[in-house]
């Protein structure tokens, strides 16, 4: 099971990006002080749920979480 990270930083569009730590095709994965572990989950969508419970407005990267890449 891969591990995840919720970007701290706010994009544009107002979400925070969630993230595979093994950087799977992401060519700008988050620096460690900038990022919140989500832990370990067989997928992106259990990812994203876990930063939506902790307040982020959660989105999947397009690259290393595209199943939950929204906008």
């Amino acid at each position: 099971m891969p591990n995840f990270y919720v970007n701290k930083n706010t994009q544009a569009n107002g979400d925070n990006e969630v993230h595979r730590t093994d950087g799977q095709n992401c060519p700008t994965p988050a620096e460690t002080w900038n990022r919140v572990d989500l832990g370990l989950h067989s997928d992106c969508h259990g990812a994203v749920n876990a930063a939506k419970r902790m307040g982020y407005n959660a989105n999947g990267c397009y690259y290393c979480a595209n199943a939950c890449h929204t906008s």
